[in-house]
């Protein structure tokens, strides 16, 4: 029996504050450009007023990059145009700065932390700092096995919410999220047809690098199959992501969940990120309004997924590669919204424009006033002596 209780993050987690993001609408609306010429730099202005609870917004200066990394036995059917076990291989490029995502990352001055859950490779072979979280060693097959046992996607799920709560100790008021694994958009696209109730031809995609007519097909089984074990425990979320979804999975859960509760801001990548949102909605309806979709990434399950958590991706520029680097795209959007709703000028409302002319015409009268009495002064001082009476 699990001794984690997800019912606690619906108490736990709160919307962003509305009130504060009333007075960042007011106070857009006294801006010298008009409201709604910026489009949706305005609403994702007012967005991060209510999460910082504060006006004018904060910049973003601290934001970060995480991405958990993991293998999927799935990946052995050839459903993944990348070898079964070859995660390590996208950890190693991101490490060595070589991937697209690093590439925007050092560029945009953002910091990377990977997280390994359940790469399959020896953990010695990569820094202590990404192997600290490990929970195993690839997860298991979802089309016939469980990807973890229940305590395991306890720990991953654990794991994912110490990660959230150490970079909001640290300071960071943003994360860009993002995975690296193989596989993992096969059980992405399981969660979602599982939680949308759709069929598995629906929710289906090529994945990151496109695969074949073939692949495709063997990946629409794959999903079907494990959609099959996946609907007899829908009830319960974290055994959902125990049957069909993986250490990366679980742990991407419950960073978002986390993340939520500690009022941190989280930019979505691909699909995967988007399952598991899905799944935190289910957890806790508030938490989505915590969360940005960055891109859209052309996969159908993260399409669906967003629908269903009513999030409009930021960016549609047609990027697949994954790794965050959608989403590491639209962090200068959101980066500019908020210089733009803390720095254009705001003119005077109704109230302190009358109070300014009422204040300039006290300091007139007074003026006038000191005015007169120094002319009455020098008159005196012209008039001739009175004589006395000697």
């Amino acid at each position: 029996m699990s001794s984690l209780n997800l019912d606690d993050f619906s108490d736990l987690i709160e919307r962003p504050d509305g009130g504060v993001r009333r007075d960042a609408e007011a106070r857009r609306e006294r801006q010298i450009v008009p409201p709604g010429s910026l489009g949706r730099l305005d609403e994702l202005g007012e967005w991060l007023a209510g999460a910082q609870s504060a006006v004018p917004v904060r910049a973003i200066e601290r934001p970060r990059l995480v991405l958990f990394a993991g293998d999927h036995g799935i990946a052995a059917l050839g459903v993944s145009a990348r070898p079964a076990g070859s995660a390590e291989r996208l950890v190693r490029t991101i490490l060595e700065g070589g991937s697209p995502a690093s590439v925007l990352a050092r560029r945009l001055g953002v910091p990377v932390r990977v997280v390994d859950m359940a790469l399959d490779c020896d953990p010695a072979s990569l820094p202590d700092e990404v192997v600290r979280h490990r929970v195993r060693r690839g997860s298991g097959r979802i089309d016939i096995e469980d990807a973890l046992t229940p305590d395991e996607a306890e720990a991953a799920f654990r794991a994912g919410m110490a990660v959230a709560d150490e970079e909001a100790d640290s300071g960071t008021d943003l994360v860009v999220l993002g995975d690296l694994s193989v596989g993992g958009t096969t059980a992405a696209a399981v969660l979602v047809a599982a939680l949308c109730g759709t069929d598995a031809s629906v929710v289906t995609g090529r994945g990151g690098q496109a695969i074949d007519d073939l692949a495709w097909m063997r990946k629409c089984a794959a999903v079907r199959d494990a959609l099959r074990r996946a609907r007899p425990v829908l009830g319960d979320q974290l055994q959902l992501l125990a049957t069909v979804g993986g250490a990366d999975l679980a742990a991407t859960t419950g960073f978002l969940l986390q993340s939520a509760v500690r009022k941190m801001p989280v930019v979505l990548d691909g699909v995967v990120s988007a399952a598991c949102a899905l799944v935190g909605q289910r957890v806790a309806f508030r938490a989505p309004d915590w969360w940005l979709a960055g891109q859209a990434g052309g996969e159908p399950a993260q399409a669906k997924a967003l629908d269903r958590m009513a999030l409009e991706p930021l960016l549609d520029h047609g990027v697949t590669v994954g790794e965050g680097t959608g989403a590491l795209l639209a962090l200068p959007m959101v980066q500019a919204a908020a210089a733009l709703a803390a720095e254009l000028p705001v003119a005077p409302d109704d109230a302190e424009e009358a109070k300014a002319e009422e204040t300039a015409e006290d300091d007139g009268d007074a003026a006038d006033t000191a005015d007169t009495a120094i002319a009455e002064a020098g008159d005196a001082a012209q008039a001739p002596p009175v004589a006395g009476n000697g």
